[in-house]
Formats: structure tokens, C-alpha cells, sequence
């Protein structure tokens, strides 16, 4: 095997395919990146078994030569050191050649380097998957969708199954569901799809959801998405991701969101969450950053924490609009950032249905986006 490649291509492939890279694997191959090389371009490929990348890099784009192929051929090279020499090699091509017992040169400028190579025949093959339940994603969507779930997950093997997103499609919707047992994330959008009856309920991974978040381009382009009994593949142009599903059944979170309120609160998005911010510094150490509302109709919103070590500190704000009930109510600062900061839109709604009761949190006339947090109790 022998080519000639731009070094910046070179680079982001391997820095894509570094995140399914794991130095814990039990198969000693699965710590190298196996790079390919057919007369149509090159393709490297990172898996630690649950998540597998793929990153394609074509001949040419746009007119530009990106890759010259002189001798077509394979190799696996520790991913470990590969990707540390090509970032920082001196010239903008590189060349690489597999010589005999795959002996890697990989040459830029003055520097070059001598690399062990392993055969790319052991490295296991990626799944082959059958697109019948295929539906796209506006990459743009897929990774607010994402952003704004994903950090929910629980990060307790516990229960194992809720530390994925669960994604539902049902009559052309897409529903994506987070849960940690404390707060719940949920982010629904129409999908495009050749089947019009397609249906699916599976629960991905947060720990791929994120990864996959951090590849996807800033572009308008649609992620393709193909969904199996057991793994999960986001194809773009040149990047295919696959992930193992949880096993498991996702519990029905329908029955935790509240029909009816008491309390409800329109308020500044931004304005809130900074009051919180700044409430939280003082919130008592070990009770999860606990901060309480109080709000009482023709009087100011008062957020206040209290930490008999080190102060105490109460601010006002004021709402938009308030109706029902006066409420007292306490909650993990940490939570309600966390929701805020998942919230599009520069005004929310809070319903609230009783002190030890979850409460909603909604961007105002947007029916897509909601966050559900529980109470602590405080007394």
C-alpha cells in the first residue's frame, strides 16, 4: 500500500475515528486505527465493539486532489502513536507506505517515521446492516436533538438501560427521551422517511450519542439513520457511525409528566437561569446544589440558597406572568441549568403541581422541546 494524502484530511479523519478508539479493549487489534486504500480513496476505521467508525476519504472534492493512490493495499497502525505523528508532521502532504511484515513509513518533508503495522485481515468486520427501517435527520436537528437529551442519561450502571436515549418513531415523529430517575428530557421532531408506517423504539447509548454529536459537521445535509434489532448506523457522506443498542426495556415516562397544574410561571429565560447561577454559589455542599423558589403573585420571583458554613443569598426577579397558586419549592440547581440551558427560546414556561411534585419546563408556544425535574425536599 502506497499514497500521497493532504495532511489536513488525513487529521480529521483520524481525530473522527480516535473517539471509538479504546486502550481497555480485551482485542489487541481494536487499540489501532486499519486504514484501506482502493483506487477510489481511503478509509479509516476506529471500534472498541460498541462503537465502530468508518471515515472515507474520497480522490478528489470539489476538483481539489486530495489523495494520490500509488499502490492500493492495507494496514492496521496503533492508533495511539498514528494519530499523535500525523498531527503534528511538518509539511501539508503525507506519504504512506506498507512495506514487508507491514512496516509502515510514513514520511512528510524531512520527517520520517517507521511504524509496526498489524494485518488488517484480523481486524473484525464492521456489521453488515439491511436499510429497511431508513429515515433521515437534518444534521443540524440531529445534533440539538441530541444536545438537548442526552444529559439526562444516568450515569449509574445500576440501571444500566437508563444510561440511554431512548428514540421512539411513530406516524412520522421522532421521539427522543432521557431520564436519570430525577429529571427527564424530551425532544420530538418530524423525520423524513420511504415508509410511512416505519416504527421503532430502541435506547441508544449516551455515551455514543455524544461522540457521534462531536462529529457531525455544521451542515445542512440530512444524517441518514438505520435502525436494527441490535445496532444503530448514522451514515453522512463520508462518516459512518454505528452503535450497539441497550437491551432492555425503557420504562413508560408518559405517566411521569403531569396533565394538570397549580402554579404556573412565564418567565426570562436568561434572567433565570443566571439568578440560579448565581444562587447556586452559596447552595449547601452535598444536597446537590439545593436552591429554592418562592413565589407569591404581585411580589417578585425570590430565589435563595442557604449554607449555615459559608452564607446565604436571596435574589429577586420578576416573572412574565404568574397564575395559581402561591409556591415554595426546592430543586438541584445543577437540574434546573441544565434544563434552561436545553431550552430554545428567550421566554419558558414552569408549571408546577405541588411542592414535592415534578414540574414542567417548556419554551413558550413550542410544543417540541420539554424538561421535567423533581423536587427535593428540603424540610
Amino acid at each position: 500500500m502506497q499514497f500521497i494524502i493532504q495532511k489536513d484530511y488525513l487529521v480529521r479523519a483520524v481525530h473522527d475515528v480516535m473517539k471509538a478508539v479504546s486502550s481497555r479493549t480485551t482485542i489487541p487489534i481494536l487499540t489501532g486505527i486499519k486504514i484501506v486504500a482502493t483506487e477510489d480513496g481511503v478509509t479509516l476505521t476506529g471500534s472498541d465493539s460498541d462503537i465502530s467508525i468508518e471515515s472515507y476519504i474520497p480522490i478528489e472534492k470539489k476538483e481539489k486532489e486530495i489523495v494520490e493512490i500509488q499502490k492500493t493495499g492495507s494496514v492496521v497502525l496503533q492508533a495511539k502513536y498514528f494519530s499523535e505523528i500525523v498531527k503534528k508532521l511538518p509539511q501539508d502532504t503525507v506519504e504512506i507506505e506498507v512495506e514487508n511484515h507491514f512496516m509502515t513509513k510514513i514520511k512528510s518533508g524531512k520527517s520520517v517515521f517507521n511504524l509496526n503495522g498489524l494485518d488488517a485481515e484480523e481486524y473484525p468486520h464492521l456489521p453488515q446492516i439491511e436499510e429497511q427501517s431508513m429515515f433521515k435527520v437534518p444534521t443540524d436537528l440531529l445534533r440539538n436533538m441530541i444536545r438537548q437529551t442526552v444529559f439526562a442519561v444516568s450515569t449509574s450502571e445500576t440501571r444500566p438501560i437508563l444510561t440511554g436515549v431512548n428514540w421512539k418513531v411513530e406516524d412520522g415523529i421522532l421521539f427522543c427521551t432521557a431520564t436519570d430517575s430525577h429529571r427527564l428530557a424530551m425532544r420530538k421532531a418530524a423525520i423524513e422517511s420511504g415508509s410511512s408506517d416505519l416504527t421503532a423504539n430502541v435506547v441508544i447509548p449516551g455515551k455514543s450519542l455524544t461522540e457521534l454529536s462531536k462529529i457531525l459537521d455544521d451542515s445542512d445535509e440530512s444524517v441518514e439513520i438505520v435502525i436494527t434489532d441490535y445496532q444503530i448506523l448514522f451514515k453522512t457522506k463520508h462518516i459512518l457511525f454505528f452503535s450497539r443498542l441497550l437491551e432492555g426495556n425503557y420504562p413508560d415516562t408518559s405517566r411521569l409528566i403531569p396533565s394538570e397544574s397549580k402554579t404556573d410561571l412565564q418567565v426570562n429565560t436568561k434572567a433565570f437561569l443566571q439568578a440560579i447561577d448565581r444562587a447556586s454559589l452559596l447552595a449547601r455542599e452535598g444536597r446537590n446544589n439545593v436552591v429554592k423558589l418562592t413565589a407569591f403573585e404581585g411580589n417578585p420571583l425570590a430565589v435563595s440558597s442557604n449554607s449555615p458554613e459559608i452564607g446565604k443569598v436571596v435574589e429577586e426577579i420578576q416573572y412574565e406572568s404568574m397564575q395559581g397558586e402561591e409556591l415554595k419549592i426546592s430543586f438541584s440547581a445543577k437540574y434546573m441549568m441544565d434544563a434552561l440551558k436545553a431550552v430554545e427560546g428567550s421566554e419558558i414556561s414552569i408549571s408546577f403541581t405541588g411542592a414535592m411534585r415534578p414540574f414542567l419546563i417548556r419554551p413558550i408556544n413550542d410544543d417540541s422541546t420539554l424538561q421535567l425535574i423533581l423536587p427535593v425536599r428540603t424540610y
